[in-house]
Protein backbone atom coordinates (compact mmCIF):
# COMPACT_ATOMS: atom_id res chain seq x y z
CA UNK A 1 0.00 0.00 0.00
CA UNK A 2 1.34 3.57 -0.66
CA UNK A 3 1.31 6.68 1.16
CA UNK A 4 -1.82 8.28 -0.14
CA UNK A 5 -3.72 4.92 0.27
CA UNK A 6 -2.57 4.52 3.65
CA UNK A 7 -3.07 7.82 4.39
CA UNK A 8 -6.51 8.20 3.38
CA UNK A 9 -7.66 4.50 4.80
CA UNK A 10 -6.41 5.85 8.02
CA UNK A 11 -8.48 8.93 8.13
CA UNK A 12 -11.67 6.91 6.94
CA UNK A 13 -11.22 4.81 9.82
CA UNK A 14 -10.53 7.73 12.31
CA UNK A 15 -13.76 9.34 11.16
CA UNK A 16 -15.84 5.99 10.74
CA UNK A 17 -15.04 5.11 14.24
CA UNK A 18 -15.66 8.97 15.70
CA UNK A 19 -19.39 8.83 13.64
CA UNK A 20 -20.30 5.39 15.17
CA UNK A 21 -19.13 6.27 18.61
CA UNK A 22 -20.89 9.56 18.55
CA UNK A 23 -23.68 8.54 16.92
CA UNK A 24 -25.98 6.75 19.62
CA UNK A 25 -25.49 9.37 21.94
CA UNK A 26 -26.25 12.39 18.86
CA UNK A 27 -29.50 9.86 17.88
CA UNK A 28 -30.70 9.52 20.98
CA UNK A 29 -30.49 13.17 21.82
CA UNK A 30 -31.78 14.57 18.38
CA UNK A 31 -34.08 11.45 17.43
CA UNK A 32 -36.46 13.85 15.78
CA UNK A 33 -33.81 15.33 13.18
CA UNK A 34 -31.60 14.04 10.17
CA UNK A 35 -28.08 14.75 10.48
CA UNK A 36 -28.33 16.92 7.70
CA UNK A 37 -31.26 18.91 8.94
CA UNK A 38 -29.10 19.29 12.49
CA UNK A 39 -25.96 20.44 10.23
CA UNK A 40 -27.86 22.97 8.22
CA UNK A 41 -29.30 24.30 11.54
CA UNK A 42 -24.88 24.53 12.48
CA UNK A 43 -24.37 26.16 9.76
CA UNK A 44 -26.95 28.79 9.83
CA UNK A 45 -26.10 29.61 13.74
CA UNK A 46 -22.32 30.20 12.87
CA UNK A 47 -23.05 32.02 9.71
CA UNK A 48 -24.34 36.40 9.18
CA UNK A 49 -27.08 36.87 5.95
CA UNK A 50 -27.36 32.69 5.51
CA UNK A 51 -29.94 31.41 1.98
CA UNK A 52 -29.42 28.54 -0.14
CA UNK A 53 -26.03 29.10 -1.37
CA UNK A 54 -24.34 29.58 1.57
CA UNK A 55 -25.74 26.12 3.23
CA UNK A 56 -24.87 24.71 0.06
CA UNK A 57 -21.18 25.90 -0.34
CA UNK A 58 -20.71 25.07 3.48
CA UNK A 59 -22.10 21.83 3.49
CA UNK A 60 -21.13 20.63 -0.24
CA UNK A 61 -24.12 19.71 -1.37
CA UNK A 62 -26.44 21.50 -4.44
CA UNK A 63 -28.34 24.50 -4.05
CA UNK A 64 -31.94 22.03 -4.32
CA UNK A 65 -30.29 19.94 -1.68
CA UNK A 66 -30.47 22.33 0.26
CA UNK A 67 -33.62 23.94 -0.29
CA UNK A 68 -35.22 20.74 0.61
CA UNK A 69 -33.40 21.08 3.40
CA UNK A 70 -34.34 24.28 4.48
CA UNK A 71 -38.28 23.50 3.73
CA UNK A 72 -37.95 21.16 6.28
CA UNK A 73 -36.70 23.32 8.83
CA UNK A 74 -39.49 25.90 8.19
CA UNK A 75 -41.76 23.08 8.19
CA UNK A 76 -40.86 21.82 11.56
CA UNK A 77 -40.08 25.27 12.41
CA UNK A 78 -36.46 25.67 13.30
CA UNK A 79 -35.64 28.63 11.34
CA UNK A 80 -37.67 31.27 9.46
CA UNK A 81 -37.01 33.02 6.57
CA UNK A 82 -36.20 36.97 6.66
CA UNK A 83 -35.04 39.56 3.74
CA UNK A 84 -33.17 42.75 4.74
CA UNK A 85 -34.40 46.40 3.93
CA UNK A 86 -31.95 47.05 1.51
CA UNK A 87 -32.31 43.94 -0.48
CA UNK A 88 -35.88 42.50 -0.59
CA UNK A 89 -35.03 39.71 -3.53
CA UNK A 90 -32.42 37.83 -0.78
CA UNK A 91 -34.12 35.41 1.36
CA UNK A 92 -32.42 34.50 4.58
CA UNK A 93 -32.25 32.22 7.42
CA UNK A 94 -32.24 32.41 10.71
CA UNK A 95 -33.02 30.32 13.82
CA UNK A 96 -36.36 30.48 15.66
CA UNK A 97 -36.13 29.68 19.63
CA UNK A 98 -36.81 25.83 18.56
CA UNK A 99 -34.17 25.88 15.84
CA UNK A 100 -31.58 27.66 18.86
CA UNK A 101 -32.31 24.78 21.62
CA UNK A 102 -31.44 22.06 19.07
CA UNK A 103 -28.66 24.02 18.13
CA UNK A 104 -27.66 24.13 21.85
CA UNK A 105 -27.89 20.46 22.12
CA UNK A 106 -25.61 19.83 18.98
CA UNK A 107 -22.70 21.81 20.49
CA UNK A 108 -23.44 20.88 24.11
CA UNK A 109 -22.43 16.66 22.26
CA UNK A 110 -19.54 18.15 20.61
CA UNK A 111 -18.39 19.50 23.74
CA UNK A 112 -18.85 16.10 25.41
CA UNK A 113 -17.05 14.59 22.68
CA UNK A 114 -14.07 17.00 22.67
CA UNK A 115 -13.94 16.37 26.14
CA UNK A 116 -14.11 12.68 25.63
CA UNK A 117 -10.92 13.09 23.01
CA UNK A 118 -9.01 15.68 25.26
CA UNK A 119 -6.47 13.38 25.88
CA UNK A 120 -5.12 12.21 22.98
CA UNK A 121 -4.89 16.38 21.43
CA UNK A 122 -3.41 17.27 24.88
CA UNK A 123 -0.28 15.11 23.35
CA UNK A 124 -0.16 16.82 20.72
CA UNK A 125 3.49 18.70 19.84
CA UNK A 126 2.85 22.38 18.04
CA UNK A 127 5.51 20.41 15.52
CA UNK A 128 2.88 17.54 15.16
CA UNK A 129 0.01 20.07 15.12
CA UNK A 130 1.94 22.82 12.35
CA UNK A 131 2.73 19.73 9.96
CA UNK A 132 -0.96 18.29 10.32
CA UNK A 133 -2.56 21.25 9.47
CA UNK A 134 -0.12 22.25 6.52
CA UNK A 135 -0.66 18.64 5.05
CA UNK A 136 -4.46 19.21 5.92
CA UNK A 137 -4.51 22.98 4.20
CA UNK A 138 -2.19 21.80 1.17
CA UNK A 139 -5.03 18.66 0.34
CA UNK A 140 -7.73 20.39 1.36
CA UNK A 141 -7.06 23.63 -1.22
CA UNK A 142 -5.57 20.48 -3.89
CA UNK A 143 -9.36 19.36 -3.68
CA UNK A 144 -10.76 22.89 -4.72
CA UNK A 145 -8.65 23.09 -7.15
CA UNK A 146 -10.13 19.78 -8.61
CA UNK A 147 -13.49 20.47 -8.10
CA UNK A 148 -13.11 24.04 -9.79
CA UNK A 149 -11.61 22.15 -12.45
CA UNK A 150 -14.12 20.25 -12.98
CA UNK A 151 -16.64 22.93 -13.15
CA UNK A 152 -18.61 21.81 -9.94
CA UNK A 153 -18.14 24.77 -7.61
CA UNK A 154 -21.08 25.67 -6.31
CA UNK A 155 -22.63 28.79 -6.90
Amino acid sequence: MDKEEIILNKTREVLNKMGWLNKYKMEQMLSDYQSSEVHTIECISKGEFVNVTKIAQSLYMTRSAASKIAKKLLDKKLIERYQRTENKKEVYFRLTEKGREVNEIHENLHKEFLARDKVVFDEITEEQLAGFLAFIQRYSKHLDEEIKREGREIT
